[in-house]
């Protein structure tokens, strides 16, 4: 997103002139929010399939000036729509210049911009800070330390001269550089105990303490944890405390429609980069087959699904087409159905199976992609008229397909269909789409559809099949 200008203000006088008014980050937020709600501009762009669900006790929460959890399984969204929060801060906000935890000029806080605005009076230096800088990010692993997150004494700062009591040997960690901002602890059930109690005053008396220092230093901040439900919920893994002072659990959850998912897909798969084109139909396929994964019972339902199977699924086939293309000297790399079983064995890994399918992993996300293709086929062609293709067929013909056949040359073995136009144009195919790829796409997806259907027989070949009567 393009970044305006910074305010011109450099001084406090010249800040206290401009009208400029001190606000805390949770009152920026909301009336920031409100404002969006009023106008009906997007408040958390590029977040799908939460607007009905998720959204609004997200807004709720926020309008409270509630500190909250975000709980769902892996790949729900959860950091995407954490960071979108910061969105919500001022553009612009004002700081002491080169203050390390962005004290305000109006109410500084740290020893250093108490003592330079006694010093300096109206003339204390101001700069800009933007609210891309204004969040701070910490991935909860075991061996976070209270130093990374709240501060320690700085052993450098004691070497140069300083006394061990002096407040400006601290150096401060991520919580209090994030002053005046949104702080997000990703994973906080894997955060050890006796870490997650440091977390408790600046969740309650909005506050840090470090080490023995006479040190109180008043944050201004929001703080945004995600957790998966298994985690949080079991007993032992986050303190009861510490859940306490949380104003707000939400709950995220996988996309609830085909629809959502579609555009998930559509919006998260680095296509463009490929340079390959996915047609609708086969983003459908990846979007049911990662649907029937979820749901089926022979995968963990407690590890989730990630929404990053579809994304790298899609991404997957589109590679598959782009060597192909490269490989038969294609000038347009289109996605076909002989593309999709490479993802079975690409992404199996992402997927957490039951112990009794053990060893049937292939299988059984194989079965799932048939599935997913057999249904896509019957909400999009099953009720078109496919007696052109299938008179291909008549006289015991039989036509070779895999993937490293190119357009063209299926095209040639398939031989003249009537009915073509129409094939494609019930797929989605419209204007732009009549290269020989995409008319390969929606034959070889007729094909693998009347094959699933039982009117047309297939036999596997290596990287390939055989479509026959």
């Amino acid at each position: 997103m393009h970044k305006s200008p910074a305010p011109a203000p450099s001084t406090l006088r010249e800040l206290r002139e401009s009208g400029h008014v001190h606000r805390t980050v949770k009152a920026e937020i909301r009336e920031n929010l409100l404002a969006r709600l009023r106008s009906g501009e997007p408040r958390f762009p590029g977040i799908v399939g939460f607007d009905e669900s998720v959204l609004p006790h997200l807004e709720r929460a926020l309008i409270a000036g509630h500190d909250l959890v975000l709980l769902g399984e892996r790949g729900q969204g959860k950091t995407r729509l954490i960071r979108t929060v910061a969105g919500l801060l001022d553009e612009w906000t004002p700081v002491v210049k080169g203050c390390e935890i962005n004290d305000h000029p109006y109410a500084p806080v740290c020893v250093r911009c108490r003592r330079l605005a006694a010093a300096h009076g109206d003339d204390l230096p101001v700069a800009w800070r933007h609210r891309d800088d204004r969040y701070g990010e910490k991935l909860a692993t075991p061996d976070t330390s209270v130093g990374d997150l709240i501060g320690d004494v700085d052993p450098i700062k004691i070497a140069e001269g300083r006394t061990l009591g002096d407040p400006e040997t601290v150096h401060y960690g991520l919580v209090p550089r994030t002053n005046r901002g949104v702080f997000s602890v990703n994973e906080l059930p894997d955060l050890a105990e006796r870490i997650q109690v440091s977390l408790l005053n600046v969740l309650e008396e909005r506050d840090i303490q470090v080490r023995g220092y006479n040190l109180r230093l008043p944050l201004d901040i929001l703080l945004i944890a995600s957790a998966n439900p298994e985690d949080y919920t079991n007993r032992g893994r986050i303190i009861t405390p510490l859940k306490d002072r949380f104003g707000a659990e939400i709950r995220t959850h996988y996309p609830r429609s085909i629809a959502d998912e579609l555009v998930l897909i559509r919006q998260e798969a680095a296509l463009h980069e490929l340079n390959a084109d996915l047609p609708d139909h086969l983003v459908e396929v990846i979007a049911r087959f990662t649907r029937l994964v979820r749901e089926s019972t022979a995968v963990d339902g407690r590890s989730g699904v990630s929404a990053r199977f579809s994304i790298a699924a899609a991404e997957t086939a589109a590679a598959s087409a782009v060597r192909r293309a490269a490989l038969a000297g294609e000038e347009r790399a289109v996605v076909r159905v002989c593309d999709l079983p490479g993802i079975v064995h690409t992404l199996r890994g992402k997927v957490e199976f039951e112990v009794s399918e053990e060893g049937r992993e292939v299988e059984v996300l194989a079965h799932l992609l048939r599935r997913a293709t057999a249904e896509t086929f019957r909400g999009s062609l099953g009720g078109a008229d496919l007696t052109g293709l299938l008179g291909r067929f008549s006289e015991g013909a039989q036509v070779e397909s895999g993937e490293l056949v190119p357009a063209t040359e299926l095209l040639r073995r398939i031989g003249r269909v009537d009915g073509l136009a129409k094939i494609m144009s019930t797929l989605g195919m419209g204007e732009g789409d009549e290269s020989p790829g995409h008319a390969a796409a929606a034959l070889e997806f007729a094909l693998e559809g009347l094959y699933l259907m039982r009117r047309l027989s297939k036999d596997e070949l290596a990287g390939g099949a055989v479509y026959r009567t």
